[in-house]
């Protein structure tokens, strides 16, 4: 029991941000899964189309759920940097999914309900770990990550102390 109780205050943190990101990930399943089968099983939307716009209403709404509850204590490192990046890599997962639902429809040919869902569950699993992996490291970054300008979304230069910088670091002249 004190093994278990000890790992989990390790993990804890780990624990509570996978709860955090897994909770928003069933809320925006539930928003694209319901616009993408409106569009396109009742008003017979092409999937694709159907599936990008759920997509875009879900990650809307995630962007702003995962910055200020999941990834709260990560730095802010502005919103537009922020907002444009995690709208790339929902587009890298909205490409991951499209494969899994263009080959089903267009290459094995299931175009059926239960085929179209199977393709958009599985697909959006494979995205979502892309998804977590992406905004951990590039979108919401770490406290102890150097600062970044927000207009450039590159980290700002640093300068280091003059002790740091080897140039000017004092030498001792040889003595003749």
């Amino acid at each position: 029991m004190r093994f278990a109780s000890g790992l989990y205050q390790r993990f804890a943190h780990l624990i509570h941000e996978l709860a955090a990101f897994g909770t928003i990930g069933v809320l925006n399943f539930i928003i694209t899964i319901g616009i993408s089968n409106t569009l396109h099983l009742g008003l017979h939307v092409g999937p694709l189309t159907s599936f990008g716009v759920g997509t875009i209403v879900a990650t809307t709404f995630s962007y702003f759920a995962n910055r200020f509850w999941t990834f709260r204590h990560r730095d802010k490192t502005g919103l537009s940097r922020e907002y444009v990046l995690f709208f790339v890599f929902n587009g890298v997962g909205l490409a991951i999914t499209w494969v899994f639902i263009g080959f089903t429809h267009y290459v094995l040919d299931l175009r059926n309900g239960v085929a179209f869902n199977v393709a958009q569950i599985i697909g959006t699993g494979v995205a979502t770990l892309f998804r977590y992996w992406a905004y951990k490291k590039w979108v919401f970054l770490p406290p102890t990550a150097p600062p970044v300008d927000p207009h450039t979304g590159l980290p700002e230069a640093q300068v280091p102390a003059p002790a740091d910088r080897p140039e000017e670091r004092a030498i001792p002249k040889p003595v003749h």
